[in-house]
């Protein structure tokens, strides 16, 4: 794989920023099976379309860097010959928040735009994947359950899916005042609850839902599980022994690579 940490300036946030990414490499190293990337490949191929591309979200607690700190996603991603990026948005749960910055504008909008232009990677909804854990599993299903048009499929780890049940007092800044401002996040892009119970099931990308049953917010993933149930939606979904920890995040990657409905090259 080839690996960039990028640094950028994001016209959404008026301010740089940075991401990571990870593109297949046609020379694998000793010690790590992968695909051949396909950039030699003619036709329809590949590498006329790009690399099939997974937006890899982090967490409350954490920045561009973890997935890669906690996991081997750059070994795991190799073998299946994939893109991976790992953008940076802070504490903001992907939203454009009340008091700072538009971060559902930059990943939803700006983001994609910047990659097409900048790294051989597919534009089609067919290659295009998205998963997080925890604030990125609400982030990966935020832009899933917008925006069915470009995604195949999306992943939760261990989502905090209802932000209006999460205690988020304890962090510094009053952190809820902060990205909602005091206001209902009912019917808007951040209810996705809502969201999934008024969308028609078959626009919607396949979906992946992994959590522990030890987790304290099991409670919440099994309210999206039951919704799904009720409305006919493609979920697959499991709540295994586990909790809130990268362990269990570490396994869970994997098995959502493989999960993947990732086109042969």
């Amino acid at each position: 794989m080839i690996r960039m940490r990028t640094d950028f300036f994001a016209e959404s946030l008026g301010m740089g920023t940075s991401m990571v990414v990870l593109m297949p490499q046609e020379a694998a190293g000793i010690g790590m099976g992968g695909a051949d990337d396909a950039g030699a490949a003619g036709g329809d191929g590949v590498a006329s379309r790009g690399v099939p591309v997974l937006y890899l979200l982090h967490g409350l607690s954490d920045d561009c860097t973890i997935w890669e700190r906690r996991t081997s996603i750059e070994r795991y991603a190799s073998e299946r010959g994939i893109a991976v990026v790992m953008p940076e948005v802070r504490r903001s749960f992907y939203t454009d928040e009340a008091v700072g910055e538009k971060y559902w504008t930059f990943v939803s909008e700006e983001l994609p735009q910047l990659l097409a232009r900048t790294f051989r990677i597919s534009t089609a909804r067919e290659d295009t994947f998205v998963t997080g854990l925890s604030m990125g599993g609400f982030g990966a299903f935020k832009l899933a359950l917008n925006h069915p048009e470009r995604f195949a499929a999306a992943a939760s780890l261990s989502g905090a899916l209802d932000p209006t049940a999460l205690d988020l007092s304890q962090h510094a800044g009053q952190l809820a005042q902060r990205i909602w401002g005091g206001q209902d996040i009912a019917g808007t892009a951040d209810d996705l609850l809502g969201l999934l119970g008024s969308a028609d099931p078959t626009a919607l990308p396949q979906l992946f839902l992994d959590c522990g049953t030890e987790d304290h917010l099991v409670t919440q993933n099994q309210a999206f599980i039951d919704l799904a149930e009720e409305r006919g939606v493609d979920l697959t979904s499991r709540l295994r022994p586990g909790i809130h920890a990268w362990d269990f995040w570490d396994r869970g990657i994997q098995d959502v690579l493989d999960w993947l409905p990732v086109r042969a090259r």
